[in-house]
C-alpha cells in the first residue's frame, strides 16, 4: 500500500491540499497521513498583540490568542477528517510542532509521496509562487511532491514533460509507480527539439518502448523552439485540467526545462497541479 503524506497548515487551511490528497489516495487505494505543521515559533497573532495599551508584555493576552489557534487548528483537523470519512480512505494524523521544513523534509523519507499547497509559506506573510518554503522543499524533499494550487480542479488528463534527460524519464516512472491507477486518464508526452532537429523524441525508440509498458495509450506532441516558451504556450491554450509530471528541481543542478522562470509560470500563472520528481 502507497503511503501519502499531506502537508497542513492547521492556521491557514488549504481544502485545496486535502481534497488533492484525498484523491490520489483514492486511486492507489493508498494510506493518507496528515501532517499538521504545528511549528511552536508559528501563531496567528503578531508580537506587537501581546502588547497592553499602557505598554509592557501580557501574558493572559498571550494565553487568549494561543487558546484561539488550538480551536482553529482543531477545526482544520476535523475539516480533514470529515473529508478523509467521506473519501472512504484510511488515514492517519501526525502534529509536528517542531521546525515546520525541518519536521516535513523528516516525514518526506518515510513517504512515497507529499501533496503540499504550492502557495504555502508557514509565516503570516503572502509570497510570490512558488514561494520561499516550497522551494526549500523541493529542493530537499525525499519523495515525489504534488505542488497543488491554492483552488481545486479535477484532474482531467495527464501531461508528461520529456527533455531527454534522466530526470524526466525518472519522473514519468515514479508517476507510474505512485499514482498508475490515474492513467485511465488520456496521457500525452510533451517534448520540445530545436527548429533545425527532427521531430522524433530524443532516444525515439527507447522512450516511446518504455511508455508502451507504462502507458501504452499515450500520444506525444514534440513541438519546436525554445522549451520555456513553447511549453507554457502550449499548456496555456490547453482546455481542462491537466496534471503535469515532470523532473529535476533542485539548486545548481536544475533541468534545463525547470528553471525559476518556469516554475513562476506553471505554479503561479496556470495554477496546474504539478508532480515533481527528481532522482539524486
Amino acid at each position: 500500500m502507497v503511503k501519502i503524506i499531506a502537508a497542513i497548515d492547521g492556521l491557514k487551511y488549504s481544502e485545496s491540499t486535502c481534497h488533492y490528497a484525498v484523491w490520489a489516495a483514492q486511486q492507489q487505494q493508498a494510506h493518507l497521513v496528515g501532517v499538521f505543521l504545528d511549528d511552536f515559533t508559528y501563531h496567528s497573532y503578531k508580537i506587537y498583540d501581546l502588547l497592553q495599551e499602557e505598554g509592557g508584555f501580557s501574558e493572559a493576552r498571550q494565553r487568549k490568542l494561543e487558546e484561539k489557534d488550538e480551536k482553529t487548528r482543531q477545526v482544520a483537523v476535523d475539516k480533514f477528517e470529515a473529508a478523509c470519512r467521506e473519501g472512504d480512505i484510511q488515514y492517519t494524523l501526525h502534529h509536528d510542532r517542531s521546525i515546520a521544513i525541518q519536521e516535513l523534509l523528516h516525514e518526506s523519507i518515510y513517504a512515497d509521496m507529499l501533496v503540499v499547497d504550492n502557495t504555502e509559506t508557514l509565516t503570516h506573510y503572502p509570497e510570490r509562487v512558488p514561494t520561499r518554503f516550497i522551494r526549500d522543499l523541493l529542493c530537499h524533499v525525499q519523495c515525489p511532491v504534488l505542488a497543488v494550487p491554492h483552488r481545486y480542479k479535477p484532474i482531467d488528463r495527464i501531461i508528461l514533460l520529456y527533455d531527454g534527460e534522466p530526470g524526466s524519464v525518472f519522473a514519468v516512472k515514479m508517476f507510474s509507480y505512485t499514482l498508475h491507477p490515474a492513467s485511465h486518464l488520456p496521457v500525452e508526452v510533451i517534448s520540445v527539439n530545436a527548429p533545425q532537429d527532427s521531430s522524433h523524441l530524443t532516444d525515439n525508440r527507447l522512450m516511446k518502448e518504455f511508455m508502451k509498458r507504462h502507458f501504452p495509450e499515450a500520444s506525444y506532441t514534440v513541438l519546436k523552439g525554445l522549451a520555456e516558451t513553447e511549453i507554457v504556450n502550449y499548456l496555456k491554450k490547453q482546455s481542462g485540467h491537466p496534471l503535469v509530471v515532470l523532473g529535476a528541481y533542485r539548486r545548481n543542478m536544475v533541468s534545463r526545462w525547470f528553471r525559476a522562470s518556469m516554475a513562476d509560470v506553471l505554479m503561479n500563472d496556470l495554477k496546474l497541479p504539478l508532480f515533481i520528481a527528481h532522482n539524486r
